[in-house]
């Protein structure tokens, strides 16, 4: 009778032990450092753009970026049609549910901390046979129904399940910032075609009318070969330069037609079920204060480089996962039920049966795949950590594109606007000349072509002033850690 109580406390004694012991085998992750610089570009941080359309961008170093930062565009129509694409975008739903998937594999995982205890219930009809275990007499026929509920426990003394746990974590908080990184991609996209075919329609508009005074040219000039007064050469070089100009048009709709297209994609309907809003350039008020986070803040604002350092993060729990598979298993079980030939009797407690016990298994002999599934870990983990260097990189280079872009965009459109405002000048003057009698109708229309060709390219410049300004939001992170 003694024997039994000093079991117990030997096997009480032995898990206590084991407990007291455990460890987590493994590296225990680090988050990487930020690049150690100050300033995305070689030269100094800028302040303020030049004046371009009168007015300047100025950048406010250290500053958060709204989280809803399109807004600072002052159009409610765009506010609407941003609204649209996050409520009906089906690759954002992809990203919300993938998110869900790995919160549910998060909480499925905490399980393995928690006795698995189960239920069962077996009836069987069988015949004995007493002849293999040497005897001659006759078998037997009968009913054997067994009712049992088992008990078990796996101690993870080296902390493998743990760390699995983490890794499922890190990929719990891979996904939440891969649906961020959609959201903002998203709402990047659909404001950037907003801006597009603003700027495209209005292109289409200054073309078509450069088109019809180069026609008027042409029949003028036509008139004046007849007449001997001008060369047919004139009509030659007129007629060349409005076929390039008509071949730039069809491009110029085209485009119309894929921004209108692409909103369509991105508020979840097809092209024809889907009835683009009108805009244009004046709708929208250009963000004239600029927020530049700090280098060392983009690496905690930047969703793809958040997403990384979570996939860094589960690589580095891999490592331990397949670390604490060289080391020895540890678990304990038991069971308690009844067996009877009858079902009525068969609670009966002469038919009660129980076992427990503990099972300890090390690994001696696999072949090398535990020890080179180790090493694959790690050269995962190697991989993992390149590619998070890399976005950090990428990151940075694409903050300074777009703060280089910001300033060159002014300067552009500075100039095309001086060249436009030059053009309208000396429009103003030729029909005031033309009114006169000073200059033909012919000098007018040249003039007037001119014009129209100096309002293409700057509509051009002026839209991309837009884009760019989209662009520094999204390459900052759109400000989404401050909310999210």
């Amino acid at each position: 009778m003694s024997g039994r109580p000093l079991k117990a406390k030997l096997m009480l004694g032995f898990i206590v032990l084991a407990l007291l012991t455990s460890c987590m085998v493994g590296p225990d992750f680090i988050t990487p450092k930020a690049p150690a610089v100050n300033r995305y570009t070689q030269e100094a941080a800028p302040t303020e753009t030049v004046v371009a359309d009168g007015w300047a961008q100025h950048f406010k170093s250290g500053a958060k970026v709204n989280p809803d930062w399109w807004r600072l565009f002052n159009s409610t129509k765009l506010n609407v049609l941003v609204s649209k694409a996050l409520a009906n975008n089906f690759n954002l739903q992809s990203a919300q549910a993938n998110l869900r998937q790995s919160q549910a594999n998060l909480k499925a995982g905490y399980g393995v901390f928690f006795p698995q205890v189960d239920m069962s219930f077996s009836p069987v009809r069988q015949q004995f046979s007493p002849a293999r275990f040497g005897s001659s007499s006759t078998g037997s026929t009968f009913n054997l129904y067994t009712f049992s509920t088992t008990v078990s426990y796996t101690l993870d003394v080296f902390g493998g399940e743990r760390r699995n746990l983490e890794s499922l974590d890190a990929l719990k908080e891979l996904q939440h910032y891969t649906a961020l990184g959609t959201y903002l991609t998203l709402t990047g996209n659909i404001i950037n075609t907003v801006i597009a075919k603003a700027a495209y329609q209005d292109e289409v508009v200054a073309t078509e009318h450069w088109l019809a005074l180069l026609h008027k040219q042409i029949d003028l000039t036509e008139i004046q070969v007849k007449a001997g007064t001008v060369p047919y050469q004139t009509v030659v070089t007129l007629r060349s330069q409005l076929a390039q100009v008509a071949a730039s048009l069809p491009a110029l709709k085209q485009q119309v037609n894929q921004a209108e297209h692409l909103q369509a994609n991105l508020v979840g309907l097809t092209p024809a079920d889907w009835q683009s809003p009108s805009f244009n350039l004046d709708d929208l008020t250009l963000p004239l204060t600029i927020p530049v986070s700090l280098p060392s803040e983009l690496v905690h604002q930047r969703p793809d480089i958040l997403a990384a350092e979570a996939q860094l993060h589960s690589d580095s729990a891999k490592i331990g996962v397949a670390t604490a598979g060289l080391f020895p298993n540890i678990s304990l079980s038991g069971s308690y039920g009844y067996n009877n030939q009858s079902l009525l009797d068969l609670f009966m407690s002469k038919g009660n049966i129980w076992s427990m016990g503990a099972n300890f298994a090390q690994p001696l002999f696999h072949g090398g795949t535990l020890w080179f599934g180790r090493k694959a870990a790690i050269a995962t983990y190697e991989k993992s950590l390149a590619a998070y260097q890399q976005t950090v990189i990428s990151a940075f280079s694409q903050v300074a594109d777009a703060l280089s872009a910001l300033q060159h965009d002014a300067e552009l459109v500075a100039a095309q606007r001086q060249s436009l405002d030059a053009a309208e000048d000396a429009l103003r003057l030729v029909r005031a000349n033309y009114q006169a009698g000073l200059v033909n109708s012919q000098q007018a229309l040249i003039i007037e072509s001119q014009r129209e060709q100096a309002r293409v390219t700057y509509l051009s410049a002026r839209g991309q002033r837009f884009q760019d300004t989209v662009a520094f939001f999204v390459a900052l992170g759109g400000g989404l850690n401050n909310e999210h």
